[in-house]
């Protein structure tokens, strides 16, 4: 039996044959994956967020819905409505594409916020109201979520309540120029997402989930999650500082990351790694940062600097064997 870091690598390796040159960002989102955490893909056009999205369908093996969020899509649009049956003569539940694994919301900001809050209960709490109705998703949920970064018109901003239950937000980025030539000799005219492994399912995702609880976090870590979640509500810098949804997230992958490479226990480097990618999108900057034209991921690196890395016994046990 394979075990949770030989899965993540194949998936990783798979998935590479079409998003060449970012493995990182995949091993990231299959590390969102392993928690439960949803992904916000914020990047510019073209850079892949949609196809890298169809690709871990594909990889992950479970059901998968795409809405491409508009100014016109209303909540019933996507978590479903009740409509009246002539033949039985009541209403029934016609549920909405949000009843899935996957459920990629492409462009999630071109919907006005009525429609985006309407997620806000499925992120959170894994179910859906409709017409009074309570509907629990399928499990695994994950909701992969893309914007474009560049255009603001017709566009609406993500609220802070939305930005805070994404556990990761990710750029892709434009490949350098050897990746980009890898890219087209991989792919050329046609994406082959038929070609690729089905690597996982459902079940073993699920189980996945339960066997990273079982990855030990010493107190130190602990102590260094908090001590910097803390600093972001001590800072002059932010005038919106991290909640504790954020020390939640860090512990949350820093399990995930710490299975996905093959150790049961976390390390301080595995927070550090995740960091970036885990706590900026939830702040925002006072005043004082952006007359300094600094950015939220700047004023965290600060932070991060600041704080005292711990060395836990479990990793030099690990580094001296």
């Amino acid at each position: 039996m394979k075990t949770i870091q030989e899965k993540i690598d194949y998936a990783v390796k798979e998935a590479s044959k079409v998003i060449v040159g970012k493995e990182d960002r995949i091993r990231l989102i299959l590390v969102a994956v392993l928690c439960g955490g949803h992904v916000l893909l914020d990047d510019l056009p073209g850079a892949g967020k949609t196809t890298l999205v169809k690709v871990m369908s594909r990889i992950l093996n479970c059901s998968f819905a795409r809405v491409q969020f508009t100014p016109d899509l209303l909540p019933s649009d996507v978590t479903g409505v009740s409509v009246f049956d002539q033949k039985a003569g009541d209403f029934r539940l016609r549920a909405g594409p949000i009843m899935t694994n996957i459920f990629l919301a492409d462009e999630i900001n071109r919907a006005i916020p009525r429609t985006q809050s309407a997620l806000l209960e499925a992120m959170e709490e894994l179910q859906v109201t409709i017409d009074g109705e309570t509907c629990l998703l399928p499990q695994p949920f994950i909701l992969l979520a893309t914007q474009n970064p560049v255009e603001s018109e017709s566009t609406f901003r993500l609220p802070a309540a939305q930005l805070d239950r994404f556990m990761m937000r990710l750029s892709l980025g434009y490949p350098t120029r050897d990746g980009e030539l890898d890219m087209l000799k991989a792919v050329g005219d046609k994406i082959p997402f038929d070609e690729l492994a089905k690597v996982l399912d459902g079940d073993e995702i699920l189980q996945m989930q339960r066997d990273i609880a079982s990855v030990t976090i010493d107190d130190k870590v602990l102590e260094y999650i908090v001590s910097i979640v803390h600093e972001t509500r001590e800072s002059g810098m932010l005038a919106l500082p991290s909640s504790p949804r954020g020390s939640r997230s860090l512990f949350r992958a820093g399990k995930a990351l710490a299975a996905a490479s093959g150790r049961d226990f976390v390390t301080p480097g595995d927070i550090k790694t995740l960091i970036p990618f885990v706590l900026p999108h939830r702040v925002a900057l006072s005043g004082q940062a952006r007359l300094e034209n600094k950015t939220a991921g700047m004023v965290i690196d600060e932070i991060v600097a600041g704080v005292p890395v711990p060395v836990c016994e479990r990793e030099i046990i690990g580094a001296n064997a």
